[in-house]
């Protein structure tokens, strides 16, 4: 049974609202209160918690990933007693994508998506969430390399979906996050078949 018209319009408003959310950048604002330089600018030029443990250190490194991780959070557990099936999927998506393309800045300057499509999951389902940790400590543990680690996660989401949560549009969801976060990381790629990407506690070259 499709859902009724005011779920969608329910589902169309949480969207709005979670992308509105999602395009807060935590790394912007942990960086303009705790006085470092802007991560879109410095460093590797992605505003997300693995650049910001370089410029601020741990505690703004912290702050970054609460914020990040509660953006993915927030929206869906508001939206979970209300919604189900495809308008929570819609709505599930939304703050990865206002975190990859911040309303804000027209788009322009957003991060890598990890946190906060964790943040989603970790909502959506906590024994999905769980393996996800497990499978990036793991590769993170095993090559220090923070982009290979969640890219690892990221194609495993979809798959961890269709063994614990078999539901179509969770499983879509999984995919499509998966999807962007992967292209969101092509720089990382291309710097991981270099040999050029930067292990993690390892300082970039300034210049």
């Amino acid at each position: 049974m499709s859902p009724e018209p005011i779920v969608w319009m329910a589902a169309v408003i949480g969207f709005a609202a979670a992308y509105a959310l999602g395009s807060l950048t935590s790394a912007v604002v942990a960086a303009r209160v705790m006085g470092f330089p802007d991560p879109r600018t410095a460093g590797s030029g992605n505003p997300g918690a693995t650049n910001v443990l370089r410029l601020g250190g741990r505690t703004a490194a912290t702050v970054t990933l609460a914020g990040d991780l509660l953006k993915g959070v927030i929206p869906v557990a508001l939206a979970l007693p209300f919604l189900v099936g495809w308008p929570l999927a819609l709505v599930a998506l939304a703050p990865v994508l206002g975190h990859m393309f911040p309303l804000y800045t027209q788009g322009r300057g957003g991060g890598k998506g990890v946190a906060t499509a964790f943040g989603v999951f970790l909502a959506l389902s906590p024994m999905v969430a769980g393996p996800l940790a497990v499978i990036w400590l793991a590769v993170a543990a095993a090559f220090r390399y923070s982009s290979l680690a969640a890219m690892v996660a990221a194609a495993a989401a979809p798959l961890l979906l269709v063994w614990l949560r078999p539901e179509p549009p969770l499983i879509a969801l999984g995919a499509v996050v998966a999807v962007l976060l992967i292209a969101r990381h092509h720089t990382n790629i291309r710097r991981l078949l270099t040999g050029e990407e930067e292990r993690i506690g390892e300082t970039p070259e300034q210049g």
